[in-house]
C-alpha cells in the first residue's frame, strides 16, 4: 500500500441524498470519527426522499455535523491536510450543500479540495475494515440509486463491467415493499420479513441481457411481483407477503451473485467486494459468501454502518485521490449524473 511519511488527515463531507455526514479519516483507512445525521424518519412520511426537504435539512445540519466530527476525532481545522467531498452523483440540491461547505472550509483554511464520486466512496468503504485489501478486485455496488459491477484496477482507476438498465436493486426493493404494505425504506423491511417466508414459493423472473452479460434489469421482477399480487386480488386468492418478499429477494440475489461470479472468473481475479446500502442485506451477504467460497475467491464487505451513505467512505476515497494528485478548483460543482471515472 502507498504510504506517506506524515499522517494525512482528511475531513470528508457526504450529502448526496438524505444523510448529512462528516468524518475525519487518517491515511485512508483509520476512521477517527464518523457522524451521520439521517433524515429517514422525516422522509418516511412521504414514502421516499423528497429532494427539496433533503436540501433544507442538509443546510440546517451540516455545520453541526462537521463540528461533531472534528470534536470526536479530537482535531481542529488547522490539523487537516485536505477536504474531501461528494460532488456526484445524487440529488443536485443536496450535493450543492456539501460542495459549498467543503469549498468554504478549503478556501478559509487554504486546504486542497478533493471532489469524490459517490460510487468510488462506496467501493472505498471496503478499505476501512479490510486493511489488507488492495486493487485489483471486482466490486458490486448495490444501493437505492445504483447497481454497478466494477473492476477496480487500481486506486482511482475503474472499469464499469455492468450496470442496471432500469431500476437499481434498492429501488426495486422499495417499490416491492410499498406494494406489500411495508413502507419506506424497503430494503431492511423486506430482508426482515423474508426470513419468515419460503424463497421457493413463487418463481419470479431473473433477467439476463444477451448482448451485455454483466448488465442487470430489475423492472421485470418488480412488475412480476405487482402482477402476482394483482392477479391474486382479482381471483380473490390469499397471498403470503413473507413468501413474496423471500421469493423476490431470491430472484434479485441470484442474478447479482451469478453476474458477479462470472465477472470475477472472466477477469481472472481472486478478490471480490460488495458495497452500497443493499450490501447490508443478510440474504445477499450469505449468498455472496457461499459463492466466493465455492469459487475460491476472497470475499470482502463493509460493516452495515459503512454500507449506507456515510462520510468515512468518502474520506477513504479522498485519501487515495489526494496522494494521487487529484485537486479541484473553486469551480467544483455538483454533478447529479456524474459517471464513474470522470474528472
Amino acid at each position: 500500500m502507498m504510504t506517506e511519511e506524515k499522517d494525512v488527515l482528511i475531513l470528508a463531507i457526504e450529502s448526496s441524498c438524505d444523510e448529512t455526514a462528516a468524518s475525519v479519516v487518517k491515511n485512508g483507512r483509520e476512521v477517527l470519527s464518523n457522524v451521520i445525521s439521517s433524515q429517514i424518519e422525516l422522509h418516511k412520511l412521504y414514502g421516499g426522499v423528497v429532494p427539496e426537504i433533503a436540501s433544507r435539512k442538509h443546510i440546517e445540519k451540516i455545520n453541526q455535523v462537521i463540528e461533531e466530527a472534528l470534536a470526536e476525532a479530537n482535531v481542529t481545522l488547522d490539523d487537516l491536510d485536505a477536504i474531501g467531498v461528494t460532488y456526484g452523483p445524487g440529488l443536485v440540491g443536496a450535493l450543492l450543500v456539501g460542495v459549498a461547505e467543503a469549498k468554504a472550509i478549503a478556501f478559509a483554511k487554504n486546504l486542497p479540495l478533493v471532489g469524490i464520486h459517490h460510487i468510488e466512496g462506496h467501493i472505498s468503504a471496503n478499505y476501512i475494515e479490510n486493511k489488507e485489501l488492495e486493487p485489483p478486485f471486482v466490486c458490486l455496488v448495490v444501493s437505492g440509486g445504483h447497481t454497478h459491477l466494477v473492476c477496480v484496477k487500481d486506486y482511482g482507476k475503474y472499469e464499469i463491467i455492468g450496470r442496471t438498465r432500469d431500476d437499481a436493486a434498492g429501488e426495486a426493493f422499495d417499490k416491492v415493499a410499498r406494494a406489500i404494505g411495508l413502507g419506506y425504506p424497503g430494503g431492511p423491511k423486506i430482508d426482515k420479513l423474508s426470513k419468515e417466508g419460503n424463497a421457493d414459493a413463487i418463481v419470479f423472473p431473473k433477467a439476463h441481457i444477451s448482448d451485455a452479460p454483466y448488465d442487470f434489469s430489475f423492472s421485470g421482477v418488480k412488475s412480476a411481483v405487482l402482477n402476482y399480487i394483482n392477479g391474486c386480488k382479482m381471483k380473490g386468492e390469499e397471498y403470503n407477503n413473507a413468501d413474496i418478499a423471500a421469493s423476490f429477494q431470491k430472484a434479485v440475489t441470484d442474478v447479482l451473485v451469478e453476474n458477479a461470479m462470472r465477472a470475477v472468473k472472466e477477469y481472472g481475479l481472486s478478490k471480490f467486494a460488495i458495497a452500497g446500502g443493499v450490501a447490508s442485506n443478510s440474504t445477499l451477504r450469505v449468498a455472496m459468501k457461499k459463492a466466493c467460497e465455492e469459487n475460491g475467491v476472497e470475499f470482502y464487505h463493509p460493516s452495515p454502518i459503512y454500507c449506507t451513505d456515510n462520510a468515512a467512505m468518502i474520506g477513504a476515497a479522498a485519501y487515495y485521490e489526494y496522494i494521487g494528485g487529484t485537486r479541484h478548483g473553486w469551480d467544483l460543482n455538483a454533478v447529479p449524473n456524474l459517471k464513474l471515472g470522470e474528472r
